[in-house]
């Protein structure tokens, strides 16, 4: 705890190196590894006490064996979440069987930036498993935030939680133009009561150096009509690697006087174990 408040990041990752025994998938922008380890060290350096550990489908696909190894080692530090394949014609009953896991406060559903015509149907049965086996659906929904809309008007009775700001962000310099053009359409979501949204990776998206001052101006906006109580903070970290450390992603935001005090305990923390539920009771 710090500056009374329990520190949680809303989006972290952990993976080995690329080794026969457990060969990577594709290429996640980072470190060379993040391990369990790693992450615990990088959080006791900077004062995060938890983190939700999101399995990288970019590396491990839809299996999340390495994440729940990390949680078997730290089980009060880290809370599990992991992404589901839209296509497969079980994803109903693996929801289900995720959700029942120890650590597990989450799935993951991502659009992509041009999703197939055949995945439409599997969003939908992905949110409603979420919504009957009790657990959050993340959505990375950048650039496909109609779809998500209909989403949450479908299933009012699943929590759903916006990833990144519902942004495109960068993994590489430079940051977009306009990085927050898309804002009027992610504010407008905000009147369907089920969606919580992450501010996950907000640095990546300044033009400006440490502690991101041209951020603050749209951020106060989500702030203000989604509330703090449904705003959650994150570094997505390791993927942020190329525009700041990991410092500087909780610092700016620690530290900065446009969040009151009460209002960043929120944002920090307390708002993420209200909509995971998270307690030393359910994850551990």
């Amino acid at each position: 705890m710090r500056d009374g408040i329990f520190i949680t990041d809303s989006q972290v990752h952990c993976y080995e190196m690329d080794t026969p025994e457990r060969p990577w998938q594709g290429f996640l922008q980072g470190p060379k590894h993040a391990t369990g380890e790693d992450m615990v060290k990088a959080m006791d350096d900077v004062g995060v006490d938890r983190a939700l550990l999101i399995s990288p489908s970019s590396l491990y696909g839809y299996d999340a064996s390495y994440a729940l190894e990390v949680y078997a080692k730290y089980p009060d530090r880290f809370a599990l979440i992991k992404p589901f394949d839209p296509l497969s014609m079980e994803v109903s009953d693996e929801i289900d069987t995720w959700a029942k896991k120890k650590g597990v406060v989450g799935a993951r559903l991502q659009l992509g930036r041009e999703p197939l015509e055949s995945s439409i149907q599997g969003f939908h049965t992905i949110v409603a498993a979420g919504g009957r086996a009790g657990i959050p659906v993340n959505v990375q929904c950048a650039a496909n935030l109609h779809i998500f809309r209909e989403l949450a008007e479908r299933n009012p009775n699943t929590q759903l939680v916006i990833d990144h700001v519902g942004m495109l962000q960068p993994h590489i310099p430079p940051v977009p133009k306009v990085p927050f053009g898309d804002l009027e359409n992610v504010l407008s979501l905000a009147k369907y009561e089920n969606v919580a949204i992450k501010i996950s990776g907000a640095c990546t998206l300044s033009h400006m150096p440490y502690p991101y001052q041209d951020i603050w101006q749209p951020l106060s906006q989500i702030f203000e009509e989604y509330g703090v109580e449904r705003c959650m903070w994150g570094t997505d970290w390791t993927r942020a690697v190329n525009f700041l450390n990991y410092e500087e992603g909780v610092s700016a935001f620690l530290n900065t006087d446009v969040i009151s005090g009460s209002d960043r305990v929120e944002l920090m923390g307390g708002t993420l174990a209200k909509i995971y539920k998270w307690s030393s009771d359910n994850v551990q």
